[in-house]
């Protein structure tokens, strides 16, 4: 009886574990794509991406892999470099895919930022982006 009291406490602790070491990943990955895009540093974003992401800019989309991706952002950074970028909302879908939005501030004006990430493995990386100028 002890044995199984043992044991059960022991799933238990296990499963929060991993429930809040995915969240933990969760939040790193939110938290790094925060400040590459507050630093407009497509170097720190492209770290974050998952192997193909697709990227849209008013309406133009398409999937790039990593280095891609980080020549098409760089690009961008470099036509609209930042003075702010702060996250308005964070959610997840019904299927659970986690979301966020932020607004992305330059000197030219702002954009609706549209962050979705996708599991991959045990950590999550951002597979869609989008930007929409206000």
């Amino acid at each position: 009886m002890k044995y199984r009291k043992y044991i059960l406490m022991l799933s238990m602790l296990s499963m929060l574990s991993l429930h809040f070491g995915v969240a933990y990943s969760q939040g790193d990955v939110i938290s790094n794509v925060r400040a590459a895009l507050k630093a407009g540093s497509s170097k720190e974003l492209v770290k974050n991406l998952y192997k193909t992401t697709d990227l849209d800019f008013d309406g133009d989309n398409s999937s790039f892999g990593k280095t891609q991706a980080e020549v098409v952002l760089k690009d961008f950074f470099k036509k609209n470099p930042p003075t702010d970028f702060k996250i308005i909302h964070q959610g997840a879908s019904k299927a659970g895919s986690p979301y966020v939005i932020g607004q992305y501030s330059c000197k030219s004006g702002s954009y609706r930022v549209w962050i979705r990430l996708k599991e991959e493995g045990t950590d999550y990386r951002v597979h869609a982006m989008s930007f929409y100028k206000d």
